[in-house]
């Protein structure tokens, strides 16, 4: 018998095309059915009622499980232990130990009734039995008749079988529809309580956010993703209550602390911040995460779902028309933290920065502190608007200077205008040398004495000038962050002494960056607020690290959605103990509005005749007139230079004192010297300056 063997040829192709594109297929049917809007529609559908049956399930068997044991005074003694509630704990164990005792006289008492039952049903029966035979008897005498005596049993024996025929009828239908009707009872109840999943709920019965209890806030840490945190929990006596510091109503939402177990940073916690915030069934913008000086610990404000969407009331600049301002007492009206609080800032002798993106309301925050000021008709304003549509026309008769463009020319304005801030400073430290002042200009030397009103200046749109590559006469460039940059030259002076002699600036800038908001310019400011930003590193550059690094979060805000909505921190503002910045959502106070506030501050100081053009004119050449002065001597006294300077140019060299001609020198790395115990000027000195100027002029070209 011969045996033929198929054998299958090496080279013959393994049939595993066929498996891998029917595999391809399933999939791409499989994904074009998701994607289809009326599949995922039907299946939402399936899923939310067959969640309404299941869920409905349980709460009715967990209602019919708390009805019956003491399962729900377990459960809030185990809620209130979580909170830390001890009273109320002990309050729940009295209540359940009553319950207890209830149900077991209840217990006793049926069985004592079972005992009793044969004797009751005995009785009953009897008595039930006479009461028939003696209606008989009535009917029997009323009808003489004899056979009427067993009327009434034949009565209740038709009765039993009518009742008998009905529930033959009505038990079948009955029984059959007995399961429809329980599984709409169930559904009903499912419905009621939404018990399916959120995603497949309709989305006007979605729940957006219920209230912050301390078993979500655990719940919500324990699944941050991190393993040390949430094997500490899960090892918690307590449950992890004892994290939680007690919720505090603040505003519009809740605030707490929680305590991080060891080997858990503050810094993971705020780096989870969306996570957290969707744990706590919360928009990322809804939870806000502080660092308190407790160490390990983490400060959270919630907000109530949707509230930081709603609109917070019109400025009291608008309410109040007879409100009037000190800027040295007062406190501008800006607006309302999170806890719904007002929030009013102290502009005394502070710089002030405010920065974020384009449209986002920095414009309206800065004008709104400029609107309150103008209430003190004793301040004085020079204003460069860098954009040049028109935000700034209100102070057109309130302020002194009004520049109002986005060219070269009007960056070379305002180059002028700050400049002339630094001269009017210098003037004011002159003076005060003279006078022998020590604290600086006090509010009664500022009554007093018009030489000492306060000065503000406000650069709006300061990233122009910062980028502005033009020059002016005297070959310097109008911006930059060099030292032969004008525009940050003059703002860094102010920065520097221009508070003690109530000479003041106020910038606000757009994106910031090292380009367009140089470092020491921003970290010259008391007051620095940032809108919303693009990344963390901007908003560092807004409000410096720490705090940022404390939990302040600029770029966490939303686009479009969040303006007028500032991170402030530094000084003049009120701050909880230990944070380092407070969010503030600023009253919005319109172009209209702005008029009607600008109008009446006008009416209570007298018509200010607004310059709107400076001339650019060719400055002073300090350095060099110096080296005139000095010539070839080796040495020359500080007060025979102060005077041949003041022969040379009376107008500029007025009000130069020794301090003034020694800041000239230290601006180009030297200094005054010494001789025979007398200040001088050294030649050599001079003319170091002038090196270091023509290599700091060469670098810039």
């Amino acid at each position: 018998m011969t045996v033929h063997l198929l054998k299958t040829p090496v080279d013959a192709p393994v049939d595993t095309q066929t498996g891998i594109g029917r595999r391809d297929r399933f999939r791409r049917i499989t994904r074009s059915a998701l994607q289809d809007e009326r599949l995922r529609t039907a299946g939402r559908l399936a899923v939310r009622h067959g969640a309404y049956v299941v869920g409905g399930t349980c709460v009715l068997a967990r209602r019919t499980w708390d009805g019956r044991t003491a399962a729900r005074y377990e459960r809030m003694i185990r809620d209130a232990e979580a909170a830390g509630l001890m009273d109320e704990v002990k309050e729940w164990e009295q209540r359940a130990q009553a319950y207890r005792a209830a149900r077991h006289q209840r217990r006793m008492d049926l069985l004592k009734a079972m005992v009793h039952a044969p004797k009751a049903i005995g009785y009953a029966t009897a008595g039930g039995a006479g009461v028939l035979l003696l209606i008989g008897v009535l009917l029997a005498w009323a009808n003489h008749d004899a056979r009427d005596v067993v009327t009434p049993f034949e009565v209740v024996v038709e009765l039993v079988r009518l009742c008998a025929m009905v529930a033959g009828v009505v038990w079948g239908p009955l029984l059959a529809a007995a399961p429809w009707v329980g599984l709409t009872a169930v559904w009903t109840m499912g419905r009621h309580r939404h018990t399916a999943p959120q995603w497949a709920l309709p989305v006007h019965a979605r729940d957006l956010g219920g209230p912050i209890t301390p078993s979500i806030v655990v719940v919500a840490f324990r699944d941050l993703g991190i393993g040390v945190l949430r094997k500490a929990v899960e090892n918690m006596e307590d449950a992890g209550a004892a994290m939680l510091s007690s919720i505090r109503i603040a505003g519009c939402g809740v605030e707490l602390d929680v305590h991080l177990p060891s080997g858990v940073t503050t810094e993971e916690i705020q780096a989870k911040r969306r996570k957290l915030a969707e744990n706590l069934n919360r928009h990322e913008h809804e939870v806000f995460i502080a660092i308190p000086p407790q160490p390990r610990t983490v400060r959270l404000w919630i907000a109530d779902s949707g509230a930081l969407d709603e609109p917070i009331g019109p400025s009291p600049l608008l309410l109040d028309e007879e409100m009037s301002a000190d800027y040295y007492t007062g406190r501008a009206p800006w607006g309302q933290n999170l806890r719904g609080d007002h929030v009013g800032v102290s502009v005394l002798q502070r710089h002030i920065l405010l920065t974020g993106l384009s449209n986002q309301g920095k414009t309206a925050a800065l004008r709104s502190l400029a609107l309150w000021l103008a209430l003190d008709r004793s301040v004085a304003f020079y204003i460069a608007d860098l954009k040049g549509v028109g935000d700034w026309r209100p102070f057109d008769g309130l302020a002194e200077v009004l520049i109002q463009g986005p060219t070269d020319e009007h960056v070379g304005q305002a180059v002028e205008m700050v400049e002339w801030g630094v001269e009017e400073m210098q003037r004011r430290i002159a003076l005060l040398e003279q006078s022998g002042a020590t604290d600086g200009v006090t509010r009664d030397m500022a009554r007093s004495d018009q030489r000492f009103r306060p000065v503000v200046f406000i650069v709006d749109e300061a990233q122009v000038a910062y980028g502005c590559g033009a020059k002016g006469p005297d070959g310097y460039p109008y911006g930059g962050s060099k030292a032969t940059s004008r525009y940050f030259m003059a703002v860094k002076r102010i920065h520097d002494q221009g508070r003690a002699v109530n000479v003041t600036i106020w910038e606000g800038t757009q994106d910031p960056t090292d380009q367009n908001l140089p470092k020491r310019s921003r970290e010259g400011n008391h007051i620095r607020g940032s809108l919303v930003v693009g990344t963390e590193a901007q908003a560092k550059m807004a409000l410096g690290e720490a705090p940022v690094d404390a939990g302040a979060a600029p770029h966490k805000l939303r686009r479009g959605l969040d303006k007028g909505t500032l991170v402030v921190a530094g000084e003049g503002i009120d701050l909880e103990p230990g944070q380092a910045s407070v969010t503030v959502r600023t009253h919005f106070v319109s172009g209209e509005d702005a008029v009607v506030v600008a109008d009446r501050a006008k009416a209570l100081r007298q018509r200010v005749a607004t310059v709107h053009k400076l001339e650019v004119v060719q400055p002073a050449d300090h350095l060099a007139d110096l080296a005139a002065v000095v010539g070839d001597e080796k040495r020359v006294r500080t007060t025979e230079v102060l005077h041949r300077l003041k022969d040379r140019n009376h107008a500029v060299y007025e009000s130069w004192g020794g301090q003034r001609l020694r800041a000239l020198l230290v601006e180009y790395g030297e200094d005054t010297g010494l001789y025979n115990g007398n200040p001088v000027v050294k030649l050599e000195s001079v003319e170091r300056a002038l090196r270091q100027r023509e290599e700091q002029l060469s670098e810039a070209q």
